[in-house]
């Protein structure tokens, strides 16, 4: 496309393959930079110099098609035809710091249930503060690095990653590198991979329930999604629900409450729900959830095939908050026995108690034919998500690697040979979530989905080799992981002096650096970031045995035979 650029200092029409022009135009994006009042939004300007209208600002720039140019291309997928128009300033969002999103979460009117008793506000209590801040780290990244941590989403805001739906196979690599960054800066669960996960899958399936059912959800779920993004709002996901007794079907359960459910449809449309989702991460230190089907429903189970957004501050909602191994460490004063006192995960157990959901909010009621897709488009997103398992396990590399300086063997042979092994293990985690993203393809909604194989793949590596990385830096650890005195019996004045004299490692290393990185190791391997870094490795997006199902059903088997067949020069 030829453009004419024209500027208020006299720069004329230049053909765009001249050095003149290129001049005219950094001179045009000059002057624009300087009539705005605030840092420049890198994207923007790439896209303004080539725009196809006035900028709109004071900065005296214009432009106007040549003669030659074309009219616009016919956008190739529903949601390029949405996408924001390039040309126009980028907007900023109602939360962009850290600090924002703190305030955010303050002052709502929550039914949160920890340790026996109602807690009012939750944001700043000793057990729940590390899950805030491990969620505002997400906030923080996106300020430090904003090509990684944040996008331009189809609404024109630049909001966080996690909100945004995945225009090509890179969007969907630079979440994954984001994920992984975030498992480095946390050592944790940092909570967000659920909500961005379900945002995608149900962008695509709103679209396809649409186009079999003549439905309006896709329109629905468009607008959610642009109202988040403005606000750049946390969203949390929910699909696991409680299952009752897990050899019936939803619609056979003694407790018809066992899965979540429409229990009253309104004559405005809105619905009502009750039951209650399981092992839900971050919940509570989000503003939206997107609740889903748990699993693949049939017809008699019509009321249990409910997609929709529901406010977390929503009446009927009670949380009760999940227990975490020695998450009583956060109520006891210093900060060396928590291991990670800074970040931390959160599960809660999410009940429904007739909460209702107004009709714009409602994304899926009755469509039991698109259960199964649902849930396997996010498991796809998710499973491969689990590749900030690999950030987790770079800080176990590092942890183990220093607990060996520390005790003064890191040149010895066979420990250089378990870091390498630790590294090698986590590299099998990265390089098979990068891979599913890499090979992402496009819905017929327009965003892009992982590579189904790989990423399962990726989840089923999960739920192995963590455990043997967490092995392997116990090792390294010694012993003294699990006998190592309380934080009080260094301040005691008997056993002080004695636990400074005894505990010492290689010279130059103080006592209490051993004792941090040692504490480290035992909060990742079994204290309460264990929850994000084993157990949930080995169940969350599904056990085993849910990836090696759909390994199975996509292993192409026959193919393979006959490649075989071929080779040994078979005839049948």
């Amino acid at each position: 496309l030829e453009l004419n650029v024209s500027c208020s200092d006299g720069a004329g029409t230049r053909g765009t393959g001249d050095m003149s022009d290129k001049a005219a135009r950094l001179k045009t994006l000059t002057r624009h930079v300087k009539a705005l009042d605030s840092t420049p939004d890198l994207e923007d300007l790439a896209q303004r110099a080539w725009p196809d209208q006035n900028c709109g600002s004071n900065c005296g720039c214009s432009v106007s098609p040549a003669s030659t140019a074309a009219a616009a291309a016919v956008p190739e997928t529903p949601l390029a035809a949405m996408t924001w128009p390039r040309n126009q300033p980028v907007k900023q969002p109602e939360i962009v710091t850290a600090e924002d999103f703190i305030e955010s979460l303050r002052g709502r009117d929550i039914k949160v249930i920890l340790q026996g008793e109602l807690i009012k506000e939750f944001v700043d209590h000793p057990i729940v503060w590390p899950s805030v801040n491990a969620m505002a780290e997400s906030y923080r990244l996106a300020m430090e690095n904003p090509e990684l941590g944040s996008a331009v989403g189809f609404s024109g805001y630049r909001m966080s990653r996690f909100l945004h739906i995945c225009e090509s196979a890179d969007d969907l690599v630079m979440q994954s590198q984001m994920q992984r960054e975030l498992g480095r800066r946390t050592g944790t669960c940092f909570q967000r991979c659920v909500g961005q996960d379900a945002s995608n899958a149900m962008w695509s399936t709103t679209y396809d329930i649409d186009q079999k059912h003549g439905t309006k959800y896709h329109a629905r779920f468009m607008e959610f999604m642009k109202m988040a993004q403005s606000k750049n709002l946390v969203l949390g996901g929910a699909m696991t629900d409680v299952k009752g007794d897990r050899s019936l079907n939803p619609s056979e359960q003694p407790d018809p409450d066992m899965f979540v459910r429409v229990a009253e449809r309104k004559p405005d449309g809105g619905v009502v729900l009750r039951g209650c989702k399981a092992h839900q991460t971050g919940n509570l230190n989000s503003h939206w959830m997107i609740i889903m089907p748990g699993g693949k429903m049939e017809k008699a189970d019509k009321d249990y095939a409910i997609a929709c957004a529901v406010p977390v501050d929503a009446p009927g909602l009670t949380y009760i908050y999940g227990r975490q191994s020695c998450d009583l460490r956060a109520m006891e004063p210093g900060d060396i026995d928590q291991g990670n006192a800074k970040f931390g995960g959160q599960e809660t157990l999410t009940c429904f108690e007739d909460v209702y959901v107004p009709p714009e909010y409602v994304f899926m009621d009755g469509e039991v034919d698109f259960t199964q897709t649902l849930v396997e488009r996010f498991t796809a997103y998710h499973r491969r998500s689990y590749v900030c398992k690999a950030g987790l396990g770079d800080v176990m590399l590092g942890a183990a690697a220093t607990v060996a300086d520390y005790n003064g063997v890191a040149k010895a042979s066979h420990i250089k040979d378990k870091l390498v092994e630790i590294a090698y293990l986590n590299e099998n985690i990265a390089g098979t979530a990068m891979a599913s993203s890499y090979g992402g393809q496009a819905t017929p909604s327009g965003n892009f989905l992982p590579d189904v194989m790989m990423a399962n793949i990726c989840k089923h590596n999960v739920t192995k080799l963590p455990y043997e990385i967490a092995r392997l830096a116990q090792d390294l650890a010694g012993g003294i992981i699990v006998t190592l005195p309380a934080d009080k019996e260094f301040r005691n004045e008997v056993a002080a002096p004695l636990l400074e004299k005894y505990l010492k490692g290689k010279k130059g290393v103080t006592v209490e650096n051993r004792r941090r990185i040692l504490r480290l190791i035992e909060n990742m391997t079994m204290g309460r970031n264990a929850v994000g870094y084993l157990s949930e490795s080995l169940h969350g997006a599904g056990s085993p045995q849910a990836q090696r199902v759909l390994i199975q059903r996509l292993f192409d088997l026959e193919t393979k035979k006959r490649l075989a067949k071929n080779l040994a020069g078979i005839v049948e």
